[in-house]
């Protein structure tokens, strides 16, 4: 059996398509009639479009299948193909640089967003609700940080970043944290300001008790009041007597 050497193997553009359909595009290309050339053209096509069955996910997959037989043919292909020819300089051209923003965070598990939030709370005027937004901007710093870090932290560490990122304007007591429980992300019943849009995105965080949640709580109240039949698995049990 004979195996193509290097040498062989410098003729194939696209090794996707095999030798075989570069021997078939170099041959259309020693067609002189235009008329059959393009009509063995589209056969080449639909035979690359089952070589290549990945392309048809793409939307412009047909338009892709010409611009590789083109390639092959080194843009000396001259058939009416339904798609002009591509400029030959897109061979080998660097893609464009994306700009991306960059910006200097302090600490990257909290992102942008939250030191948005950290200026809005610092704009708003002193009194419960801007209170109220610290202990849930700090919440949301905390859950942040878990969630990326994959740890747990102290609630110490959450009130000093707080500090850092607000400069020192936005602070809470420590020990009334620990006291109350301010900082535990399990709360259930901790509603974030619905006032700032600025929060309204992020609820997520501070989940409320759902109506299910109630009506069970409410049903099960009243059965035990009633005495319902569920009542007679607390009575003692009585040994029977032989």
């Amino acid at each position: 059996m004979h195996y193509p050497n290097q040498e062989s193997r410098k003729g194939i553009v696209w090794k996707e398509y095999g030798r075989n359909v570069q021997k078939i595009v170099d041959h259309i290309l020693t067609i002189d009639d235009k008329e059959k050339r393009t009509h063995y053209a589209n056969i080449c096509i639909e035979l690359m479009r089952q070589l290549n069955p990945s392309t048809k996910d793409a939307q412009d997959h047909t338009t892709k299948l010409w611009d590789h037989l083109f390639i092959m043919a080194n843009f000396e292909l001259d058939v009416d193909a339904p798609y002009s020819m591509p400029d030959p300089s897109i061979l080998g051209k660097k893609p464009n640089i994306v700009p991306y923003t960059n910006h200097r965070l302090a600490y990257k598990h909290y992102g942008l967003n939250i030191e948005l939030v950290v200026k809005e709370v610092q704009a708003m005027e002193d009194g419960t609700e801007k209170d109220d937004a610290v202990i849930y901007l700090a919440r949301l710093m905390k859950k942040s940080y878990m969630t990326w870090n994959k740890e747990n932290v102290d609630d110490e560490v959450i009130l000093q970043h707080l500090k850092e990122l607000s400069k020192g304007k936005l602070s809470l007591d420590s020990e009334k944290v620990q006291t109350e429980k301010l900082l535990d992300v399990q709360i259930k019943d901790f509603k974030p300001m619905a006032s700032k849009p600025a929060f309204e995105s992020m609820s997520s965080a501070g989940s409320r008790p759902s109506s299910q949640n109630k009506d069970f709580r409410k049903t099960n109240n009243n059965n035990r009041g009633n005495g319902s039949s569920n009542n007679n698995s607390s009575r003692p049990f009585k040994k029977r007597s032989n």
